[in-house]
């Protein structure tokens, strides 16, 4: 064989690699990320290996791509390994396609070669990007000092006497780390408050603080002070610090290059956030002691490529995306000492108020996972049991929920979230309604009335983002046994409206009498007191009548005595986590936000709906307590304001309207 022979050849197998090459590529992006390659020419291509993920930025890609035409859209998500190429022309984008494809190109902040493998695509879409809010009680300085004051802060670090970190996590042992005040303890997340260290605080630091507080940054002058320095790679465990060490205020400020910390929420929200070089950050509130915060241990950061943004939250805007490389960065950390326990809103995060309960608002579970063990025994599974008799006093709609309903425009999607037996889901015949609820055989009953509905949690409803045009969520929210919990579930019902959406939420007040006047949950008797009755609930209690199924006050006791037994001898129903939540007295006011309320069950009552006659005996005989089995629910019942100060923490939505109806706590809200 001749060498036009042989380069032929070499060429042929050169080709079919590439092809292969490019099948591969093409079968990972439908398999991994839904994205349909297609073989005509379109103005639209996918890059393999030429993204964000792969430690390609958006300037050497764009430089690349422009010498083939003109560059409509570059699309570089994060943290994936391809972007999205949409040119002005078929041809100019055909160019592209042969010039590209197989193209070697080695990475401008390393040394190490990526080939790219390009396809044609029809369309790319999209979510349209919602700015991103910074978690609530966060603030950002910009330059807070000058690059001339960064200097002489920066020297007066005195690094020849390197402290060494005592049982600190791996990741922490190759940092510099310097303290002041008092000497922060990695082993166990606090400081010793007894042995504070010798010369307090630099004197430097201390002019700079004097300057934060008559600027009004910060409230209180700080007493402890840590000095970090970061090189490219390294980071910080995600973590919250400790709420027991340190008072509200958590204040950093970030010199010799600019860095990206990352937020967490606990219903899993984060947010990125860009620390500018000489920038100050101010935890308190929420960001302080709910969110976690940390930042991860890699040598670039995805920022955005504009100069619109240079600070605070990273919107993952993918046609304004890059990679940033990481430079030295020193962070001076100042807190100050609490010398009290703290006494936060967020108890299911506070060291100070686990093991014991506080006066206003019981401890009953420290995490996440304890919270959901507790609905699950005390909500969940008690509405599969009372499904019928809770359904049977079900039937009498609220005069200014079915207002609500009966204002919205024709035609309207409407979702009711915690639809129960499904009573307002046939108000309004000019809506289209559907309903879910986390019982199963709620939903059932919903759908012998011919109502569309399904079972879901109302923290994750399998709806699309912003396909309602309202939503009601009637004496829903309350049966979440955590502020976190409680807010998810406002969030989801503002996922699942459009712009302009209305949503409808009424909660159980703790205020059972308001403006001078009792609710008629307080104001009620029984007409035939002192004659014998039938458990009927069917009375006009308003919209929770459901709170107050007992026969008098027997069941106030503390629920750790009667809920850990799988029979009592009054026939209560198992239930089984120790959760030392009071039970409450029902027809009487509230003592507690957290409680559990009674439930007797009527009597040939069975869960499937099967109803027998009806047992026609005294309210207050033995004979009664012996077949009426009790379930206890879990209730969080509201503080006035309570729900809207929840509502106000989302930039997503804004209250219309807000009152009190009967012992309920409502809101209007409309999302932006």
């Amino acid at each position: 064989m001749d060498s036009t022979g042989q380069n032929n050849l070499k060429r042929n197998k050169s080709e079919k690699k590439l092809l292969r090459k490019q099948i591969k590529a093409r079968n990972t992006l439908m398999r991994h990320e839904g994205i349909e390659c297609v073989s005509h020419t379109t103005q639209n291509l996918v890059v393999a290996n030429g993204g964000l993920g792969n430690g390609v930025n958006r300037h050497q890609l764009l430089s690349l791509v422009e010498e083939c035409g003109l560059v409509e859209a570059l699309l570089m998500p994060p943290n994936k390994p391809y972007s999205v190429v949409k040119y002005g022309s078929k041809e100019e984008a055909k160019k592209a396609y042969d010039t590209l494809n197989g193209k070697e190109i080695m990475l401008e902040d390393s040394n190490q070669n990526v080939t790219l493998y390009v396809n044609f695509v029809e369309k790319v879409h999209w979510e349209d990007i919602i700015p991103i809010s910074l978690p609530p009680g966060l603030m950002m300085v910009e330059e807070l000092v000058s690059p001339e004051e960064e200097q002489k802060m920066l020297e007066s670090i005195d690094w020849t006497e390197n402290e060494v970190i005592q049982n600190a996590q791996k990741s922490l042992k190759h940092r510099r780390v310097k303290h002041f005040g008092y000497e922060f303890r990695y082993d166990n997340n606090n400081v010793d408050k007894d042995k504070p260290l010798p010369g307090g605080l630099p004197e430097i630091c201390n002019m700079l603080l004097e300057k934060c507080l008559k600027q009004g940054y910060i409230k209180h002058k700080p007493d402890q002070l840590t000095i970090n320095q970061y090189e490219p790679g390294q980071g910080i465990p995600p973590h919250i610090d400790t709420h027991s060490a340190f008072e509200d205020e958590i204040t950093s400020l970030s010199l010799g290059a600019e860095i990206v910390m990352d937020f967490k929420h606990p219903d899993g929200r984060t947010v990125a956030v860009m620390l500018p070089q000489r920038s100050l950050l101010v935890m308190t509130g929420e960001s302080r002691y709910l969110w976690t915060h940390g930042i991860m241990p890699r040598k670039f950061d995805i920022v955005h490529a504009s100069e619109r943004q240079k600070v605070g939250s990273v919107t993952p805007d993918v046609g304004d995306l890059t990679l940033n490389r990481r430079g030295t960065r020193t962070s001076f950390t100042f807190r100050k000492v609490r010398r009290s326990p703290c006494n936060c809103i967020y108890p299911s995060v506070c060291d100070s108020q686990q093991g014991h309960q506080r006066e206003e608002a019981p401890l009953f579970h420290d995490s996440e996972t304890q919270a959901s063990k507790l609905e699950q025994a005390y909500v969940h599974k008690v509405y599969e049991e009372i499904a019928a008799h809770f359904s049977s006093t079900r039937h009498s709609p609220w005069p200014k929920i079915v207002e609500f309903l009966r204002t919205l425009p024709k035609g309207s999607i409407v979702a009711d979230i915690g639809c129960g037996n499904g009573k307002y889901l046939g108000i309004n015949k000019d809506l289209y309604m559907i309903g879910c609820d986390r019982s199963q055989n709620l939903v059932d009953i919903c759908g012998e009335k011919k109502f569309q509905a399904f079972v879901c949690d109302a923290l994750s409803v399998p709806v699309r983002n912003s396909s309602c045009d309202a939503c009601i969520s009637i004496a829903v929210i309350h049966h979440f046994s955590t502020a976190e919990r409680r807010l998810a579930a406002v969030r989801e019902l503002a996922r699942l409206l459009r712009p302009g959406g209305m949503a409808l939420i009424y909660v159980w007040a703790m205020e059972q009498e308001y403006n001078k006047q009792k609710s008629k949950y307080l104001k009620e008797k029984r007409a035939s007191k002192g004659k014998e009755e039938e458990i009927n609930t069917d009375v006009a209690w308003g919209l929770f009548c459901d709170q107050m199924h007992d026969n008098g006050s027997q069941d106030s006791a503390c629920s750790d005595r009667v809920l850990n037994d799988s029979k009592d001898k009054g026939g209560n129903a198992k239930q089984g986590i120790n959760s030392k939540l009071p039970v409450h007295t029902n027809r009487t006011s509230f003592r507690s936000q957290d409680v559990l309320v009674p439930w007797h069950l009527k009597g040939g009552t069975n869960k499937k709906g099967e109803c027998v006659k009806a047992l026609q005996l005294p309210a207050s005989s033995k004979e009664l307590q012996e077949f009426s089995p009790v379930f206890h629910r879990y209730y969080h019942v509201f503080c006035e304001g309570e729900l809207e100060a929840a509502c106000k923490t989302l930039d997503c939505i804004r209250i219309q309207k807000s009152y009190y109806d009967q012992g309920n706590w409502c809101v209007v809200l409309e999302k932006q």
